[in-house]
């Protein structure tokens, strides 16, 4: 399944509710997983983002939608990235282009 790192940065609503109910979080977490999102690590951050979650979807679609449920609550801004393992980068770049009709 496709992996994909999610870089957040609260707001300022999202530092209030953090603050306040640091569990907060965790709740982010079941809505990330209930929409079919597996988180596989979490770490806070110093520097200009706050968050890095790295995540497994079954498509862009579906992390494109959650970027935009994530964000559309007003807490946090998303940015996110296609990843790929160095193996499936490597076998990528040693594959024959395909033939053009030019």
């Amino acid at each position: 399944m496709p992996i994909y790192l999610m870089l957040t940065t609260l707001t300022d609503k999202g530092r209030k509710m953090l603050k306040e109910n640091p569990d907060w979080i965790r709740e982010v977490d079941k809505e990330v997983e209930y929409m079919g999102v597996k988180i596989l690590s979490q770490y806070a951050l110093l520097g200009q983002y706050d968050f890095v979650n790295i995540l497994e979807a079954p498509s862009n679609e579906v992390v494109a939608k959650l970027a935009v449920e994530l964000s559309a609550g007003g807490t946090i801004q998303t940015l996110t990235l296609a990843a790929m393992t160095l193996d499936d980068f490597i076998a990528t770049l040693k594959k024959k282009p395909a033939q053009t009709p030019w």
